[in-house]
C-alpha cells in the first residue's frame, strides 16, 4: 500500500464516523474546557500559545505551509508555539479531534457534513486546498482526455472513492458500477492492463507511474469534473472558535502565510523541506519539487475564490453546491443546516492572493 493511496482511501472514508463515539465526545465536550492540551516539550522563557495540530498523512509537501510558517517563525511571530503533528497508517485523526487530544485537525469538506449529521461540535474555519487533488490515471497515450473516456474502461477505484466521487462520476457521465475493480493500493494491476483507469493523488501516483513507464500518464482531475469539495480543510471544536477567537486568527493567518511562501518554492523553503524530510525520509527533493510544481500549475490552492480572498478561502455558495451535488447522489442526506459545517471568521483577508 502506498502511502498517498492509503491516505487517499482514508480521506474519501472518513467523514463515516461511528455515530456512539461522535455523540459521547459531542457529550463531553459540553463540559470539558477549552481544547488546548500540554505539549511534550517544557514551556519556554517566553510566552507562546500552545496549539496541536494534527495533519492526516506523514509530512509531505502537500503539508508545506504549515512546515513554513514553523520554519520561517511565522507561528512564534504570531505568539504561538505550534505542535505539528504528523499523521500515519494507524491514526484515527477524527477520533483525536472528537476525544479532545488534538486543538485542530487537517480534514475535508464530508467529514464537515459528518459532523452537522451527527450534532458534533466541530466545523471548518479555512480550506487551504481550493481544488480536491484526487484525480483518476490512465496510461500514456491511450487517448483520456475527458471525463465521457471513462466508459468501457476498468476502473480501479477503492472503498472510500466509491462512497464519495463514484457516485457523482457514475450518474453525470453514465458509468456503471460493473467498470470497478478492486483498488489493491499498488501500481501493478493498473501496469498490467492498458485499457485501466487507477485513482490517485495529483502529487504522488502520476510521479511513481512516470517513473515506472518512463514517461507521464495522462492525469484528470476530479475537480475538473466539477467535483466541488474543499480538501485539507482545518476542523476545530466550536468552543475554541469561540473561546479562543484570537488565538485561532493568528493560527490561521500565519499558516495561510507559510503556504503563499511555500508555494513560491526556491531556497526560502530549503528550511521547510528539511524539517519534512526529516519527519519522513521517503519524501526525496525530487518528490517534493514534483508535488509543488503540480499544486501550482494545477491551482490546488491558489485558484477560484482563493484568487481574490486569499489561501484558505471559502464561501457559503461553494459549501452549499458541493452539499447539493452530494445529496443529489443519495452521499449525504436532504435537509442538513449546510451553515453548520463552516465558519467563515477566520479567512477571506486576502492573505496570499494574487
Amino acid at each position: 500500500m502506498t502511502a498517498a493511496a492509503s491516505r487517499l482511501d482514508r480521506r474519501g472514508a472518513a467523514w463515516r464516523l461511528n455515530r456512539r463515539m461522535v455523540l459521547r465526545a459531542a457529550a463531553g465536550l459540553a463540559l470539558a474546557g477549552p481544547l488546548l492540551v500540554p505539549l511534550a516539550r517544557p514551556p519556554r522563557a517566553q510566552s507562546l500559545d500552545r496549539v496541536s495540530f494534527q495533519t492526516d498523512w506523514r509530512a509531505q509537501a502537500e503539508h508545506g505551509g504549515y512546515y513554513q510558517a514553523i520554519a520561517a517563525g511565522l507561528y512564534r511571530k504570531a505568539g504561538i508555539e505550534c505542535d505539528l503533528r504528523q499523521g500515519g497508517p494507524n491514526l484515527n485523526i477524527g477520533q483525536l479531534l472528537l476525544n479532545g487530544r488534538v486543538d485542530m485537525t487537517m480534514s475535508n469538506g464530508f467529514e464537515a457534513f459528518t459532523y452537522v449529521r451527527e450534532g458534533a461540535p466541530f466545523l471548518t474555519i479555512a480550506a487551504i486546498f481550493q481544488k480536491d487533488p484526487q484525480v483518476l490515471i490512465a496510461h500514456p497515450g491511450s487517448g483520456f482526455d475527458g471525463f465521457d473516456k471513462l466508459k468501457g474502461r476498468t476502473l480501479l477505484i477503492g472503498n472510500g472513492g466509491r462512497v464519495t466521487y463514484w457516485p457523482f462520476l457514475k450518474k453525470k457521465y453514465g458509468l456503471r458500477d460493473e467498470q470497478l475493480r478492486p483498488y489493491t493500493f499498488n501500481m501493478a494491476p493498473f501496469l498490467a492492463d492498458k485499457n485501466a483507469v487507477q485513482q490517485g493523488f495529483l502529487s504522488s501516483e502520476p510521479y511513481s507511474i512516470a517513473q515506472a513507464l518512463g514517461q507521464p500518464p495522462e492525469v484528470l482531475l476530479l475537480a475538473d469534473a466539477g467535483f466541488s469539495a474543499y480538501q485539507t480543510t482545518i476542523a476545530i471544536s466550536r468552543k475554541m472558535a469561540a473561546d479562543k477567537k484570537d488565538l485561532v486568527q493568528r493560527f490561521v493567518d500565519a499558516t495561510l502565510e507559510g503556504w503563499a511562501q511555500y508555494l513560491k518554492g526556491g531556497p526560502a523553503i530549503a528550511a521547510a523541506n528539511a524539517l519534512i524530510k526529516q519527519q519522513n525520509p521517503d519524501q526525496t527533493d525530487d518528490r517534493i519539487a514534483y508535488a509543488v510544481k503540480v499544486l501550482n500549475e494545477r491551482g490546488i490552492v491558489m485558484s477560484g475564490d482563493a484568487r481574490k480572498d486569499g489561501i484558505g478561502a471559502m464561501s457559503a455558495g461553494r459549501w452549499t453546491e458541493f452539499y447539493e451535488q452530494m445529496a443529489d447522489v443519495d452521499v449525504l442526506p436532504r435537509g442538513m443546516d449546510v451553515t453548520k459545517a463552516y465558519t467563515l471568521d477566520f479567512v477571506n483577508k486576502g492573505i496570499g492572493k494574487v
